[in-house]
């Protein structure tokens, strides 16, 4: 069983790590407390949706990259391949969701 907590804090703490960042510094950023953060990262603890936002906003990145790269490990676990091209309509649909906002 793919456990979705696992691959999300496997690349948030990929992603601390490539910055040279310590957990203080981002649980300190991201208001959040360290063993917590810590539980985050090994995939104990689900992160809420504010939350992932909050420890994305303190690694500087993305959300929808972090989202993205959960996303291509399930494929790979699953067996998937997914073919990195973008959909002929993604920046249509791209203009239009920027309008709603």
């Amino acid at each position: 069983m793919i456990v979705l907590r696992q691959q999300i804090g496997d690349v948030l703490r990929a992603a601390r790590q490539r910055q040279g960042k310590t957990l203080r510094e981002i649980s300190s950023a991201a208001r959040v407390s360290l063993g917590y953060l810590s539980e985050v990262e090994r995939g104990q603890k689900e992160a809420s949706s504010e939350l992932l936002f909050a420890i994305c906003d303190a690694l500087d990145l993305p959300v929808s990259v972090v989202l993205r790269e959960v996303s291509d490990r399930v494929a790979l676990l699953e067996g998937i391949t997914i073919p990195d091209v973008l959909p002929p309509d993604f920046t249509t649909r791209t203009d239009e969701l920027a309008s709603v906002r």
